[in-house]
């Protein structure tokens, strides 16, 4: 659970989440290094009254900072794309969880078993019991098997609602006349809490 003082992502909980947090790191060195050379460049040309006639015109200088940007972005598109279609699949899920979103509250069904039916308000600022969370406990949490591949179709009723854990690396958009799907994978067992 992240609170206020918490500077980096979220332990992740899922395979997709590990590799969203890997992305993060590699587009997050990129970024880095393209800052400290530019910021070298710049200090350069600050501290440095020397003129090199050959980069005020040259076709070679030109072709070369067209093409490595290109090149660093390349860099950055090929893991961003691999991730995309990562998201994307679906496997063989062995666990349906239908969500419907309301104006205050969010219903669920289990199914694939048994045709089990609950809604989920979320709990009172005047009834949170000490180490609950504000505006994030709710009164009948979703209770999932880890180690098992889970599809998540999200719908609303009303408004567009967003259902999402950042633990998982799971979001999606509950859209009214609409049924979006995604999948997810818990590794460990634990307390997740999403976001509205």
């Amino acid at each position: 659970m992240a609170t206020w003082n918490h500077i980096l992502l979220i332990d992740s909980n899922s395979p997709l989440m590990e590799q969203l947090n890997f992305f993060h790191d590699h587009t997050l060195l990129i970024i880095t290094l393209i800052t400290i050379l530019v910021g070298y460049n710049m200090l350069s040309l600050l501290t440095n009254s020397f003129i090199n006639r050959f980069l005020l015109h040259g076709q070679l200088i030109e072709i070369i900072w067209t093409i490595l940007p290109a090149i660093i972005l390349l860099f950055i598109a090929f893991p961003s794309l691999r991730l995309l279609y990562l998201l994307d699949e679906t496997n063989k899920p062995s666990l349906t969880l239908k969500s419907i979103g309301h104006q205050w509250y969010w219903s669920y069904e289990y199914s694939d078993f048994k045709n089990i039916e609950f809604d989920s308000y979320m709990v009172p600022s005047a009834e949170l019991n000490e180490g609950d969370f504000r505006l994030l406990d709710v009164d009948n949490r979703i209770v999932l098997p880890n180690h098992t591949q889970i599809r998540l179709i999200a719908t609303a009723t009303d408004v567009i609602h967003s259902w999402t854990v950042p633990s998982l690396g799971v979001k999606i958009d509950a859209t009214p006349g609409r049924l979006n799907q995604t999948n997810f994978y818990m590794n460990r067992s634990g307390l997740f809490f999403g976001q509205w």
